[in-house]
């Protein structure tokens, strides 16, 4: 039975049979014939979650931009339709021509968050491909990682015959060329792999050999057949030769950010401790205004979305965003095209430029104060007072809004059971105004998640909270947070227990891994998640996972990631975590001159006015 024959015998017994059809708007129409180089892009997660992903998008279109390669896409089936295609022997297969994903040149996985590892190895199953990459032979399928699980990719590094690290867009173009080359001579697998791990940022786990200590901490990770000590990121410096993607595929399903995605700058300077986004995708780089502008109107001409998202870190930081907001706004009201700003800090100046660009007030807005306590704001270096918190929800209760998100933290490096506790008395302070008065009709969220340390950022070396005493603080949090104006929601322990152990895990995590995906693991939803059989498989690890999550790391000790260069030095993030544990504040060097992290070329950081500046610690 060939796929389209199987596709329109079980699409009317599948959810969401759109899932599976391909053929979207603005997807490519390429023939094989005439093309060198066949690559397919698979994001394992479903295709609502994954047809959202910006890097693929940006991938995809330039892929298929070349004259010598195409581009095809695949996402994780959900459980209705694979086990349909293990009944009938049906492989993985593309949306665009339908073919096996295993007959493919190049099948490129995003890592996109540690909880959907077990979907990496089920993807592979799937598919038809060996799992571990030392078992692929000649002619076989090139399985290379990316995005930004491959900072740490250690758990799953066996699966990847190479990964890129950092920014995709120079990176792609190097790889097609490489594997066209490897074609046109007929290079060996090894002699590829060899090339690659020449190139900036192409990690080839196969050549890296890892070394245990007695203790069970890992010794050393040795590089060999003339592979690098260390993989430096690649980054892209002029984001205005990279107006991508042009012509981004429409759905035809909702999915999970269903509008236009226009990235303004990428990098965050802000220094929050905890966050890995923050560190790893530095310097910041911004995309001029007149480009931006352009780009805009071609997203709404290619696309008819009603919406378009301008879309960073942290947007409001863009050094024109009261220009180009107005500006975007008034070219687009005339094809009822709105602007929406996914990430704002809570500050006044926030709510106004969210109030610049959002007529209706029926949308909720959404501010991260990450801790209740100021001590522990300061430790995490957020940057926020309580009194902006305050101004900040008043003003947009003033301009209309009347259902607002806040996004916190329990388990951060220092915590007490105080500074829970002041989740909630914030949160209730919030309700009132200034003079103590009630705010009528105004809905709070509060959304609790808890800390997980992540590689290449301050908190690297701490221990992460125990599954009783996060649960703890989430029944204490329960209680308090009572109320018709208060919604309180959290995440799960034993999930944020087990992103813990993934992030900062090494290679002898794999047979776990690979254990809860044989099981039925799909942990990034909760219907699928299931902690017990997860138990099971880490019940045979050695060390156990309490090694990898419950236990702080000594200064020096290496780390399963000290191979990856992400650009800001070791030492800069030890006297960050030095300085959080101090509540002391580091400054935004774009406001107050270089902080001496490394990332920027030579040394040098941007400040917010785009002027290079150089100095010491603020």
């Amino acid at each position: 039975m060939d796929f389209d024959e199987f596709l329109d015998d079980v699409l009317v017994e599948v959810e969401r049979p759109a899932r599976y059809i391909g053929g979207e708007v603005n997807s490519s129409r390429k023939t094989a014939g005439g093309v060198g180089v066949r690559m397919v892009f698979a994001y394992p997660d479903l295709y609502e979650i994954g047809a959202s992903n910006l890097g693929l998008q940006i991938l995809y279109e330039l892929v298929n931009a070349r004259d010598d390669a195409l581009a095809e896409r695949v996402y994780l089936p959900w459980v209705d339709m694979q086990e349909r295609m293990r009944a009938r022997g049906i492989p993985l297969f593309s949306l665009e021509s339908r073919q096996a994903v295993a007959r493919f040149d190049i099948l490129g996985i995003t890592l996109q968050h540690e909880l959907t590892y077990t979907n990496v190895v089920r993807l592979l199953d799937l598919a038809g491909i060996e799992r571990r990459a030392a078992a692929r032979g000649e002619g076989d399928i090139l399985v290379v990682g990316g995005g930004p699980g491959a900072f740490n990719p250690e758990p799953v590094a066996e699966l990847f015959d190479l990964l890129v690290i950092g920014d995709g867009e120079e990176a792609i173009q190097d790889l097609v060329d490489l594997v066209a080359r490897a074609k046109a001579r007929g290079l060996g697998r090894r002699v590829l792999l060899e090339e690659a791990a020449g190139l900036e940022g192409f990690y080839v786990p196969s050549f890296y050999a890892p070394a245990y200590g007695d203790d069970g901490q890992l010794a050393s990770l040795e590089p060999r057949h003339g592979a690098p000590a260390r993989i430096r990121k690649r980054s892209a410096s002029d984001l205005d030769r990279w107006p991508l993607p042009a012509r981004p595929i429409v759905p035809f399903l909702e999915t999970v950010h269903d509008r236009a995605n226009l990235e303004v700058f990428r990098g965050c300077t802000r220094g929050c401790r905890f966050c890995q986004a923050g560190y790893i995708y530095r310097p910041v780089r911004e995309r001029s205004e007149e480009m931006l502008k352009s780009w805009a109107a071609e997203l709404v001409r290619a696309t008819g979305y009603g919406e378009i998202s301008l879309s960073s870190l942290s947007t409001a930081d863009y050094s024109r965003i009261h220009t180009l907001a107005a500006c975007l706004r008034d070219a687009l009201a005339a094809r009822q095209v709105s602007i929406s700003l996914p990430s704002l800090r809570c500050e006044a100046d926030s709510v106004e430029l969210a109030a610049l660009t959002r007529k209706a007030r029926r949308s909720g807005l959404t501010f991260a104060p990450e801790a209740g306590s100021q001590r522990l704001r300061d430790c995490v270096n957020k940057g926020v007072s309580e009194q902006d918190i305050i101004t900040a929800i008043g003003r947009a209760y003033e301009r209309g809004w009347r259902r607002i998100k806040l996004y916190f933290m329990i388990g951060l490096p220092g915590e007490h059971e105080g500074d829970v506790l002041e989740i909630a008395r914030l949160s209730k302070r919030l309700l009132r105004s200034d003079t103590g008065k009630p705010l009528p009709g105004l809905q709070l969220v509060v959304s609790v998640s808890s800390f997980v340390p992540k590689p290449h950022t301050a908190y690297q070396w701490c221990a992460q909270d125990r599954m009783g005493t996060l649960a703890g603080k989430q029944q204490l949090l329960s209680r308090e947070l009572r109320g018709k104006n208060l919604t309180f929601r959290w995440h799960s322990a034993p999930a944020s227990y087990l992103e813990g152990l993934l992030a900062r895990g090494d290679r002898r995590l794999l047979p776990a891994i690979e254990e809860a995906s044989a099981a039925g693991c799909f942990d990034n939803w909760s219907e699928s998640f299931d902690w017990p059989h997860w138990q099971g498989a880490l019940n045979k690890l050695n060390p156990g996972p309490e090694f990898y999550v419950d236990r702080a790391r000594g200064r020096d000790e290496v780390f399963p990631w000290d191979h990856i260069n992400c650009g800001v030095e070791r030492a800069y993030l030890w006297e960050e975590y030095e300085r959080g544990a101090a509540g002391l504040a580091t400054a935004d060097c774009r406001f107050a001159g270089c902080t001496g992290c490394g990332a920027c070329p030579g040394g040098a950081s941007m400040s917010r006015a785009g002027l290079c500046v150089t100095g010491g610690r603020a």
